[in-house]
């Protein structure tokens, strides 16, 4: 039987912008369909606005503490003008990957929204296609809750807040999550008055408490209001404010106030009106269902990117791509390994995270050992006055790598380092061999790692050895 395509991506987002150009990159006829505009949520919603809006925040934040750098000055706010700034770098980051690129890198580009009339064939405007794999990376939309009153009060997600021309006086940020206090953070430092309610007993459950805590009280500072163990169960509004009743565990219900609210709970995988059931593809409201090859319950249709997870990150997504392409193409397969996944809240201090917390290592090893530095000991970051910050390493009993977690200026990127040797199996003692650069941040890893051989030269039992050594050699 012949077909229209070896291979059709569904989604152009990162993750298939990756896997289109991989699969014409190896010699496939590709296809790649849209439904509305290239480059998926990051670019449009995401990643790109949200880190726009963090440095413009940023920047008027450090512009206010000009004379802890002995300068003198005043900075004005133009709230308006942020807005306008960060729609503008959206449009200019988004024609970085227009069709007509994929195109020439012999990639059929289609927009519509496409829907599976069997394993090996999809309807698109009416006409069918077929192809002998297909790989679906639709990526995920804002979920939204089902709580009384919310769907009345005109509500904020992250798809539609970088549209404000106008930023609101107060918000209320439902969601202690990532996106939640990234924006949290930016809105504040731009003069909006900011609530976060989170129903969890503490924002950024995901991440190590101890590092966390970093930026929690870096936030309290900025003037963000949190409200934690409190679940939002009803919206209306009052006067020109909404008003949102939260509960306690205990049942006991109060009342927060603010002019907008945004909703920030969490994501849903973008499933709903593929038909996927014709082509045999199981799937939930968490996502498609696949192994670790990434290969749906249908043999011939891979899956990844946020419509998989369980990693909702565009790195994620690109690289979940790659392994998806070349298993689809060749009859190898390789299975997905998220041992060393990395990830950063890009606040300020900038929170990394990669592996397990020191709560998950102990719960899963029987002996592990913690090391830690402050950006208080590093000259550079004296220099700067970024002194506030943590650099937390967790290793089992034979000083492997499990987990590293930094809170603190350019966290995200310090723990690349900590990436590639936990990704190497390297033990936390070889990173102190290396040769960091004088002043740098980057020589909080090696002081971390150099804790290592401290700790052995403060041993009793060493230091006796050495001194025989030492009596010896004479």
């Amino acid at each position: 039987m012949g077909y229209d395509y070896d291979v059709i991506v569904i989604g152009g987002g990162a993750a298939g912008l990756v896997a289109a150009t991989g699969a014409a990159g190896l010699g496939a006829k590709t296809a790649l369909i849209e439904k509305s505009k290239l480059g998926g949520d990051c670019t449009w919603y995401g990643c790109v606005p949200s880190k726009a809006l963090l440095k413009s925040a940023q920047v008027f934040s450090l512009l206010n503490r000009m004379k802890e750098f002995g300068i003198s000055g005043e900075a004005n706010l133009n709230p308006e003008g942020v807005m306008a700034h960060v729609r503008q770098k959206v449009e200019q980051i988004s024609t970085h990957h227009p069709a007509e690129v994929f195109e020439k890198r012999g990639i059929t580009v289609l927009f519509g929204a496409p829907r599976f009339i069997g394993p090996r064939s999809i309807e698109l405007a009416g006409k069918t296609l077929t192809a002998k794999r297909f790989i679906i990376c639709t990526g995920s939309h804002p979920l939204v809750p089902q709580i009384e009153g919310l769907k009345e009060i005109d509500y904020l997600t992250n798809e539609n807040i970088f549209e404000l021309k106008v930023l609101p006086k107060s918000i209320a940020i439902l969601g202690g999550g990532p996106i939640g206090v990234e924006l949290s953070q930016a809105l504040c430092r731009l003069g909006v008055e900011v609530s976060i309610i989170e129903m969890a007993d503490r924002i950024l459950a995901r991440e190590d408490k101890e590092a966390a805590d970093v930026l929690i009280e870096a936030l309290l500072v900025d003037g963000v209001k949190i409200y934690t163990g409190k679940k939002a169960v009803k919206f209306f509004r009052e006067g020109g404010l909404v008003a949102i009743t939260v509960e306690d565990g205990q049942k006991k219900q109060s009342v927060i106030k603010a002019e907008k609210v945004l909703v920030a709970v969490g994501r849903s995988a973008n499933v709903v009106g593929l038909d996927l059931e014709k082509a045999g593809v199981k799937y939930s409201a968490k996502g498609i269902q696949v192994d670790q090859a990434l290969r749906s319950t249908a043999k011939n249709i891979y899956a990844c990117g946020d419509v998989v997870g369980p990693y909702q990150f565009s790195h994620m997504a690109e690289y979940q791509a790659v392994i998806a392409v070349g298993n689809a193409l060749f009859p190898f397969k390789r299975k997905v390994n998220y041992r060393a996944v990395p990830w950063c809240t890009f606040t300020d201090p900038e929170l990394a995270h990669l592996g397990l917390t020191e709560e998950e290592a102990a719960k899963e090893y029987k002996n592990i050992k913690v090391y830690r530095s402050n950006y208080a000991q590093n000259d550079r970051a004296v220099t700067e006055q970024q002194e506030k910050g943590l650099v937390k390493v967790i290793c089992d009993s034979k000083d492997h790598i499990l987990g590293a977690h930094i809170c603190g200026s350019s966290a995200g990127e310090i723990i690349h380092e900590y990436v590639l040797a936990m990704s190497a199996g390297l033990e936390l003692g070889q990173i102190s061999g290396a040769i960091h650069i004088y002043p740098t941040l980057s020589q909080l890893v090696k002081n971390t790692a150099d804790q290592y051989y401290l700790n052995i030269f403060s041993n009793g039992r060493f230091k006796a050895i050495a001194r025989f050594l030492l009596r010896f050699l004479r």
